[in-house]
């Protein structure tokens, strides 16, 4: 079923890569378990959710800080990637999302805005034939300030050559509505995992 889109006319769709147009988030927590497992530290699954949006590099940042760890964050980081890469045969389109995709190709232009590296979102997007559809990937280590804040939306916005307010945003986290919306841009709420996969845990169930 289609996700109901705002009212208006807009000129360019931006997406969120993991948990928007790629089923993924369930298999990256399973990255981020098994990485992190192999120094000592704890990452629970609610504020993996909580956290969703951001790049992986400042989460271990903080999580070193958060539980008095020395994990270095370019060795975690890649073994993360590297157990992603391994999952990731296993994931699916978002469907409420793949039917907005295929009823908008080349109606009107498509960019990829996510917190994941570029090496990742062109991954998933192969994975799940739907790489050659998008013009413009926003991904880590291309902004300075993730989300909530706006910069990655607007640079994609930008290299589009739409203005903010004609841009329609895909998110499926706090933190990325809260960039949309401070890019001036309007957006679509994807549900999350939990609420698509009831089953997916019984600590996600109960979120809501």
């Amino acid at each position: 079923m289609m996700l109901p889109l705002p009212e208006g006319e807009f000129d360019a769709y931006l997406f969120d890569c993991d948990g928007t147009i790629a089923d993924s988030m369930p298999i990256h927590y399973q990255a981020w378990q098994q990485a992190l497992e192999e120094w000592g530290a704890e990452f629970p699954e609610e504020l993996f959710y909580a956290w969703g949006g951001r790049t992986p590099t400042s989460v271990i940042a903080d999580l070193n800080a958060r539980q008095g760890l020395a994990m270095p964050v370019g060795v975690v980081d890649e073994r993360r990637e590297q157990i992603f890469q391994e999952l990731l045969p296993t994931v699916a389109a978002v469907p409420g999302v793949l039917e907005h995709i295929e009823d908008a190709y080349g109606k009107v232009p498509f960019a990829v805005v996510s917190g994941s590296s570029r090496e990742s979102v062109t991954a998933s997007l192969t994975t799940l034939g739907l790489l050659e559809k998008f013009e413009v990937m926003v991904c880590a280590g291309d902004y300075l300030n993730g989300k909530p804040d706006p910069e990655c939306f607007l640079i994609a916005a930008k290299l589009l050559d739409v203005a903010p307010k004609r841009c329609l945003v895909f998110e499926d986290t706090d933190f990325g509505m809260q960039s949309a919306a401070a890019a001036g841009m309007s957006a679509v709420r994807v549900p999350p995992p939990w609420q698509r996969h009831p089953r997916i845990s019984s600590a996600s169930g109960n979120r809501g």
